[in-house]
C-alpha cells in the first residue's frame, strides 16, 4: 500500500480509523487533535506538524460543526500537489471544500457505516464493513484504496442524498434492539422474506450491540444526538418527511437519548 494518510481529527473515530489502517499496512504519517490521549494513538497537538506534507490523503474525522473550520485550516497548509482530502462526515457536504478544490486537490467522504465507539476495536469492526464515498473521482478512487486496506467494501453515496442516507445508518446503527425488530416487520411487510431481512440489517446492528457489550452507556453510543448535533438531526428529519414512521422513531428515539444523557 503507497497511501500515506494524515488524520486530522483525534476523537475515537480518528483514532480508531488510523489504528485500523496501521493494521492494513497503510503508513500512517500523522494524527493532529486537540488532546494528545492514549501513546499508542502518537497524536500531535498545536499547529499542523510538517508531516502533513508527506500525505497523499488527509483524512479530516472532526465533527460536523468543526468540519468548515478544519478544512480552512488545510487549505492554507502546505499540502502535496496531488494530496487528496476526505473527510468522514455522512451527512455534511462542506463549503470549505471549494478552497481545497481551487488549490487542485480532489476531495469527497469517507464515511465508516461502524459505530466507531472504541478505537481499539476498530480495526475488527471494519473488516468486513461498508464505507460511504463520494465526491470528484480522483478521492472516490483514494477512499476505495483505503476501504480494500481496511478489508471494507464502499459505497457510492447518490448526489445530493447524504442527509437520508446518512438518517438510514443512524436508524440501524444507534437504536439497535428495536430497530432490527422495526426493520425485520418492516421488510417483511414490504414482501422480503423476513430471513432474508435479518441478515441484511444484522452487520449493522451487531457491530453496535458489540459496542453496547463492551462499554456502558452513553460511551457505547455514537451518533449526532449524543454529540449534541442538532443541525444533523434536524436535516434527517425532514429527509424522512415521506416515512413517517421511520421520522417519528426517530424523533422519539432522539429525545429518549438525549433525556437519557441528562440524567
Amino acid at each position: 500500500m503507497t497511501e500515506r494518510v494524515f488524520v486530522l481529527g483525534a476523537g475515537r473515530a480518528g483514532r480508531g480509523l488510523a489504528r485500523a489502517l496501521r493494521a492494513g499496512g497503510v503508513d500512517v504519517v500523522g494524527v493532529h487533535g486537540r488532546h494528545t490521549g492514549d501513546p499508542e494513538d502518537r497524536v500531535t497537538v498545536g499547529a499542523l506538524p510538517n508531516t502533513i506534507a508527506d500525505a497523499t490523503t488527509v483524512l479530516v474525522t472532526v465533527r460536523d460543526a468543526q468540519l468548515d473550520a478544519a478544512l480552512r485550516e488545510l487549505a492554507k497548509a502546505p499540502l502535496r500537489a496531488d494530496a487528496a482530502v476526505l473527510h468522514a462526515s455522512g451527512s455534511a457536504d462542506p463549503p470549505a471544500l471549494a478552497a481545497l478544490r481551487s488549490r487542485g486537490h480532489a476531495a469527497g467522504t469517507f464515511h465508516p457505516l461502524v459505530p466507531l465507539a472504541d478505537p481499539a476495536r476498530a480495526p475488527a469492526l471494519l473488516r468486513d464493513a461498508w464505507i460511504g464515498v463520494d465526491g470528484d473521482d480522483a478521492a472516490r478512487a483514494r477512499g476505495r484504496a483505503l476501504a480494500a486496506a481496511l478489508g471494507a467494501h464502499t459505497l457510492d453515496i447518490p448526489a445530493g442524498r447524504k442527509p437520508l442516507y446518512h438518517a438510514a445508518a443512524v436508524l440501524v446503527s444507534n437504536f439497535p434492539p428495536v430497530l432490527l425488530a422495526l426493520g425485520e416487520r418492516a421488510m417483511a411487510e414490504a414482501g422480503i422474506p423476513r430471513d432474508l431481512a435479518r441478515r441484511a440489517l444484522l452487520p449493522l446492528w451487531t457491530a453496535a450491540a458489540e459496542n453496547a457489550r463492551a462499554a456502558t452507556f452513553p460511551a457505547s453510543l455514537t451518533g449526532p444526538a449524543v454529540r449534541g448535533d442538532d443541525e444533523t438531526v434536524r436535516a434527517n428529519m425532514y429527509a424522512l418527511a415521506d416515512d413517517p414512521t421511520a421520522r417519528d422513531v426517530y424523533r422519539v428515539m432522539t429525545e429518549t437519548i438525549r433525556v437519557m444523557t441528562r440524567a
